[in-house]
């Protein structure tokens, strides 16, 4: 089971995990709920709401922002490290993982993949996204993705004449290559899917 923090992060894990392959895993069924409290529910509450399914499911993954969660002025590790100690304590043992996205989980839709150009409404338009992004200061010469992911991202679909929606997160989700996300919180959810679900186990 996994618990996140909005509706944008369920449409995220279940683009992801509509594509096994890709991420090194089998198939897998997986009911997602969304925490009533948003980050800072699944930050601190979040053992209290899985504590009635730890008998009823083999592994809980919780995912959430650093920001916004109430202690932003923490790294996401320290948050993690909290978070799970929490979660084995009340009945999770090794079986739970969270994932705190720095700063927040648009900076998962930063790829330089063209696909986020298409998802966004940018394909096709001139001067391409990454080059609009660089020539309005969202992103400097030696950065990858730009340092207000949200507040980027909101300003690119504006100017592409697209609505916000938790769709946009699962079109991505589906279409840009997990192998161009070198997101650390990214690479520990996929770390930790394949620890639990590579290609060569079977529940």
């Amino acid at each position: 089971m996994a618990l996140v923090a909005d509706k944008n992060a369920e449409f995220c894990v279940k683009g992801l995990l509509s594509r096994p392959q890709s991420l090194g895993i089998h198939r897998i069924s997986v009911d997602i709920f969304v925490h009533p409290e948003s980050d800072p529910g699944c930050l601190l509450r979040a053992q209290d709401f899985l504590r009635p399914f730890w008998r009823q499911y083999d592994h809980a993954l919780v995912m959430l922002d650093r920001e916004g969660s109430g202690r932003d002025d923490q790294p996401r590790t320290t948050l993690e490290a909290d978070l799970e100690e929490r979660l084995f304590a009340n009945g999770w043992a090794n079986r739970a993982a969270a994932i705190v996205v720095d700063p927040e989980l648009d900076a998962w839709v930063w790829s330089d993949s063209p696909e986020v150009d298409a998802v966004l409404g940018w394909a096709g338009r001139h001067p391409p996204l990454r080059s609009w992004l660089r020539s309005r200061g969202f992103i400097l010469r030696d950065q990858a993705k730009p340092t207000r992911p949200k507040e980027t991202m909101e300003e690119a679909l504006q100017v592409a004449a697209r609505r916000r929606s938790s769709a946009i997160y699962l079109e991505l989700a589906k279409r840009v290559s997990v192998e161009r996300c070198v997101d650390p919180a990214f690479l520990k959810l996929k770390g930790t899917l394949q620890r639990w679900f590579g290609s060569n186990k079977r529940d």
